[in-house]
């Protein structure tokens, strides 16, 4: 399959489930599509110019595919539940993810045996852990959208449903009925990461140990709503989320290491899949954590086989597989957005960066870092725009004073937490260098976010919007490689 033929489909069917996830099309409108695209093809075979003609077919069609499966994922069948939906109800299941613990709430997605999902909202310090068999008793809703504070309202039964919950039970007491009744590999995984979390909790005092395990296992609860609020006025939230970036600037950290002992490129690139696999089990095999896993792995081997056009391929069929798989992740899953967006600025942009900073040491892989580090901040800059709707003013030379110690202050916080874990609280001898290092990223995002002027609100903008600007980039992006490409062969 040719290059164009390829992104002609791949693109054609992520627009369609795009165009589907906003705007209701009927099975009408994507039949009319795939007679637009035979007659493409048969004007074309009489012009005979067939084959911009079959580019034009496949993204017609490719863009009627995604239309239906979008549409497909929508069109629930009729559930009991709906029946008494506005009522005080009671019913049973099982606890399919671990729950979202808040400040005022603790949020039990629930799985019913008809297969319905529901998100159980019940008081603080519950403790129902992941697979326990639960009733609950609570009035039984559909979740309804919120205003997010910046002029746009956040769709959030979309996003409920990337995750198969289409109910809330508000105001929920719950009684577990039997402990346990799990997939045994995911409770290990997420008993992993309780563990570890409590290991931090041992050997660092907060803010640090919320800070640690934000950027360790991608839990923000730790952060608090003071420190939140810092690292959004400073456009450093992204740290703290689970992506394929992550994972990234750990193994070029680390880097340097396997160049003292002269390892190998494949080396390298197996040590750094092995690191993204052990960050999906210390986050408890979240799905975000391991889809960030899969997206460092891919950039991996884009950069270590200097094959950069087969890893954007290799991103594009793991973002049209997952997309398949559950379509709503492509608009209202904003740590997908992150991890494919991301991955992509480092696959496109690092190797054309990276030449124009000679003036960067090379010393601890700073120069890789660096280049990493701006290739992926390019990228995200729109999205985390769109959906912060602020502007922050100092966010390149903060994200260049903080992100240098994110490899390293995740690799001790490992450390932390292991000896936490081992002996306790005697282990904050042990976790002082991650202390030292994970102060100075919260002082930094401090001393930035105290100074005049450091975050512009920005009028709310659509989602058509980001997609333009995004294909703008695009195309800038791939000019500016032919172009590098004729001036090297020149």
């Amino acid at each position: 399959m040719g290059p164009q033929i390829f992104w002609a489909i791949v693109l054609g069917f992520l627009a369609g489930v795009f165009l589907r996830s906003f705007i209701a099309l009927s099975v009408s409108f994507v039949l009319f599509l795939s007679l637009g695209g035979v007659a493409v093809v048969l004007i074309s075979i009489l012009t005979r110019a067939t084959s911009h003609g079959l580019l034009v077919a496949l993204s017609l069609l490719a863009l009627g595919a995604g239309i239906l499966r979008m549409d497909a994922a929508t069109r629930l069948p009729f559930s009991e539940q709906e029946r008494a939906l506005g009522e005080e109800v009671t019913l049973e299941g099982i606890v399919f993810n671990e729950p979202d613990v808040r400040e005022a709430s603790v949020r039990v997605p629930l799985r019913l045996e008809s297969g319905a999902g529901v998100l159980v909202v019940t008081s603080a310090h519950t403790n129902v852990p992941y697979g326990d068999r639960v009733r609950a008793e609570g009035m039984l809703r559909f979740p309804s959208g919120f205003e997010t504070g910046v002029g746009r309202e956040f769709n959030y039964p979309a996003y409920l449903a990337k995750d198969g919950i289409r109910y809330e039970l508000a105001f929920a007491n719950l009684e577990v009925l039997d402990r346990g009744a799990s997939n045994p590999v995911k409770t290990f995984a997420i008993e992993t990461k309780r563990l570890f979390l409590e290991g931090l909790g041992r050997s660092l005092p907060e803010p640090a140990a919320g800070l640690a395990g934000g950027i360790t296992a991608g839990d923000k609860r730790g952060l608090g709503s003071e420190l939140s609020a810092v690292f959004r006025t400073v456009g450093l939230t992204h740290i703290v989320v689970l992506s394929g970036y992550n994972i990234m600037i750990v193994v070029l950290g680390l880097g340097w290491l396997l160049q003292k002992v002269s390892a190998p490129p494949v080396w390298k690139m197996l040590i750094g899949i092995l690191l993204a696999t052990l960050f999906a089990l210390i986050t408890g095999f979240a799905s975000a954590s391991v889809r960030a896993a899969a997206m460092a792995s891919i950039a991996l081997a884009g950069q270590y086989s200097g094959r950069l056009y087969l890893a954007s391929r290799a991103l594009a069929l793991v973002a049209v597989a997952m997309v398949a798989w559950n379509p709503y992740v492509l608009a209202f899953d904003p740590g997908f957005q992150l991890s494919v967006i991301a991955t992509a600025g480092l696959i496109a942009l690092t190797p054309h960066i990276a030449p124009r900073l000679k003036w960067v040491t090379t010393k601890l892989n700073l120069r890789e870092i660096l280049a990493t580090t701006l290739a992926a901040q390019i990228a995200v800059l729109p999205l985390l725009l769109y959906q912060t709707g602020q502007f922050p003013l100092y966010t390149l030379p903060v994200n260049l004073l903080v992100l240098v110690a994110v490899p390293w202050a995740m690799l001790l916080s490992a450390f932390a937490a292991l000896g936490g874990i081992i002996f306790g609280p005697l282990a904050v001898i042990i976790a002082f260098p991650a202390y030292v290092l994970l102060s100075y990223m919260i002082e930094i995002g401090e001393l930035f976010a105290s100074l005049p002027y450091a975050s512009l609100a920005l009028p709310a903008f659509s989602a058509w919007s980001l997609a333009l600007v995004y294909g703008a980039m695009a195309l800038f992006t791939l000019a500016k490689i032919r172009n590098d490409s004729q001036s090297r062969a020149s």
